[in-house]
């Protein structure tokens, strides 16, 4: 067995923004009982002993975790590569100049869209100014930074503009990622899925900037599985490269595992070792032995393994069925029928959106 090489911190699902796609999980209310400042401190030990390398701090929103500068510190004194995930909102001069001299490597910055009127509506919030200032400030410190913008229904049409913004503050990597089928983007599913005329112009656009681009900044592209003939290789594996640890302590092989009806296993009474080695949660989908047919006698299936867990138990109930994206599944009918529906209505129909609530 591997050790794996990256570790996703969830600091925090407090937010100041409100986006309708957000895949932290729907029942906020039972992560409110935080890792401390010693605890997180404690997991990032352990993870630089299990082998691994780089430390993504996300949420929610990191900058909302008071010692986050402390968390930062921990990570960069064990020698671990620090990426910040952020809506940027807080991320003001002070807060940055401190992050710097506590050893932050990288930023990756939200962006809800290219301007802000729509930014601020996506966002549930007024936030795309900061969100511009604070890009400009990581560029003048000296920071790499990525722009992340998770595209869908109402924002899939600006992917030139995206692009150009992009551009004009710097970025060295944007990622134009669309929606992912996980928490409010699952209860918002409908409302997100963008049409199959949205995806081919913007498949258009983004090949074109990749040629232009490709000295200046890169460019990544992610359609929804929805569209695809065969599923994406969840996490490169369940339970093979990476892990997450929620900021309740719950450690998982993906951020979206805590949907799933399995075991629990934690780092306040467990090691990450011990988890990652003799967990239920992380041996249920390790390997093949689980695979059902089509999979099990599938040449693919050292490539997509199966395909997402999430995803398969969230349209059919049961984690261990074919991930129904696959177009050989028994049950690819359930995403047809998603797709068509897509392909149905206009794609400036307003379709009602549930707001994932606010939490600072």
């Amino acid at each position: 067995m591997d050790s794996p090489f990256g570790l996703l911190a969830e600091l925090t699902y407090r937010c100041p923004l409100a986006c309708a796609y957000c895949s932290n999980p729907t029942n906020l209310a039972g992560y409110t009982d935080e890792l401390s400042t010693s605890e997180w401190q404690k997991v990032l030990t352990e993870a630089r002993d299990l082998g691994i390398l780089q430390c993504h701090l996300s949420g929610g929103e990191p900058l909302l975790r008071r010692d986050l500068v402390e968390i930062v510190q921990t990570a960069s004194d064990l020698g671990l590569y620090t990426n910040l995930i952020t809506s940027a909102f807080g991320l003001n001069r002070s807060m940055a100049e401190r992050l710097r001299a506590a050893g932050l490597d990288h930023v990756q910055v939200s962006v809800q869209a290219d301007e802000g009127v729509l930014s601020d509506r996506i966002a549930g919030t007024p936030s795309f100014r900061r969100k511009i200032e604070a890009m400009r400030l990581v560029k003048e410190l000296g920071w790499p930074l990525t722009l992340n913008v998770v595209l869908h229904r109402k924002n899939i049409d600006r992917v030139a503009a995206l692009l150009a913004l992009g551009e004009e503050v710097g970025a060295d990597r944007i990622e134009l990622a669309n929606t992912q089928y996980y928490g409010w983007a699952w209860r918002n599913r409908d409302a997100l899925l963008p049409s199959r005329e949205q995806l081919a112009e913007a498949e258009l656009v983004v090949r074109e900037a990749r040629g232009r681009l490709r000295e200046r900044m890169d460019v990544i592209y992610v359609i929804p599985d929805y569209y695809s003939q065969y599923p994406k290789p969840c996490m490169g594996g369940w339970a093979s490269r990476q892990l997450t640890v929620t900021p309740n302590g719950d450690v998982l092989p993906c951020p979206a595992a805590q949907s799933l009806p399995l075991p629990r296993a934690s780092a306040r009474s467990l090691s990450l070792a011990e988890v990652w080695t003799d967990s239920p949660v992380m041996n249920a989908f390790r390997g093949n032995d689980w695979m059902p047919d089509p999979c099990r006698s599938c040449e693919r299936k050292e490539q997509d393994f199966g395909g997402c867990r999430c995803q398969a138990f969230q349209l059919t109930g049961d984690a261990a069925r074919t991930d129904p994206v696959c177009h050989l599944s028994p049950d690819h009918a359930l995403v047809t029928e998603a797709v068509a529906r897509a392909n149905s209505w206009n794609a400036q129909v307003d379709l009602h959106l549930v707001p994932r609530p606010h939490r600072a």
